[in-house]
């Protein structure tokens, strides 16, 4: 027994210091893995740390970029204000203007009443037979106070009302030397409802029954005026050369030029 207890001895020895080898190796391997393992923890960390910094400074930029977009939308909107403003103020300006004009050339086309009816002897000619019987005599006070409301509608920015005024005003005294204006001022009410169609028609009945008289030429800016806005450039540019060519003396044939260079 102790010889055999002998044999055995250095086997035992030899499996106790393979164990020990083995468990060392082991502990040197977990130990290295704790260290891997740290190592990506802290490299993980350190990336994400990274990714919510360059988060964060895209979300203030882009915080910041919206704020100047509503800075710049806001003064956008006050720039579109005071253009509008100022828009329609130059458009009253311009109605007062022509009301304005409207009443000048209105003096001087219409003759005093007394050298229109006065024989040599002051006694005032009979009316045509034929005339007394088909209408009735005009009262240029009362067509004077028609037309003159119809266009205070114009100038109070009444449109629709304007128009009505203008038209019913033209049905109503059609041989009225105030006709063609009252026919002129009709297009203009119409072309600010943007009734292009119907102001175009309106401006064109003043050319056609009056082509002598100063709204004749004014009546073909606005047709041109009508034209564009419809998109119609050609017949815009026929028109305005018609003015130039028709009326080459007239502020109309002034108007006419600036336009066709733009």
């Amino acid at each position: 027994m102790p010889a055999r207890r002998l044999r055995f001895r250095p086997a035992i020895s030899a499996i106790a210091l393979l164990l020990a080898v083995f468990g060392t190796q082991q502990a040197r391997a977990g130990l290295f893995d704790d260290d891997e393992a740290r190592r990506q923890v802290n490299d993980l960390s350190i990336k994400v740390n990274e990714r919510v910094d360059t988060l964060s400074k895209a979300q203030i930029e882009l915080m910041n970029q919206i704020q100047s977009l509503r800075e710049e939308n806001a003064r956008l909107r006050g720039q579109v204000e005071t253009l509008q403003y100022e828009l329609e103020s130059a458009k009253k300006r311009q109605q007062d203007f022509y009301v304005d004009l409207d009443g000048r050339v209105r003096k001087l086309e219409t003759p005093p009443a007394a050298a229109d009816t006065a024989q040599a002897d002051g006694s005032a000619p009979p009316p045509p037979a034929d005339a007394a019987a088909d209408k009735k005599p005009s009262d240029p006070a009362a067509e004077t106070r028609e037309y003159e409301a119809a266009l205070n509608l114009f100038k109070a920015n009444k449109l629709k009302e304007s128009a009505a005024a203008f038209e019913a005003f033209a049905k109503a005294h059609p041989d009225s030397t105030l006709a063609p204006n009252a026919y002129y001022w009709q297009g203009n009410a119409l072309t600010a409802q943007r009734d292009c169609k119907r102001a175009i028609d309106v401006y064109r009945v003043v050319v056609a029954k009056w082509p002598q008289n100063p709204r004749a030429a004014d009546s073909l800016i606005g047709v041109a005026s009508c034209q564009q806005e419809l998109g119609d450039a050609k017949s815009a540019r026929t028109t305005l050369e018609a003015v130039l060519i028709k009326y080459p003396d007239s502020s109309a044939a002034a108007t006419a030029k600036q336009r066709l260079k733009k």
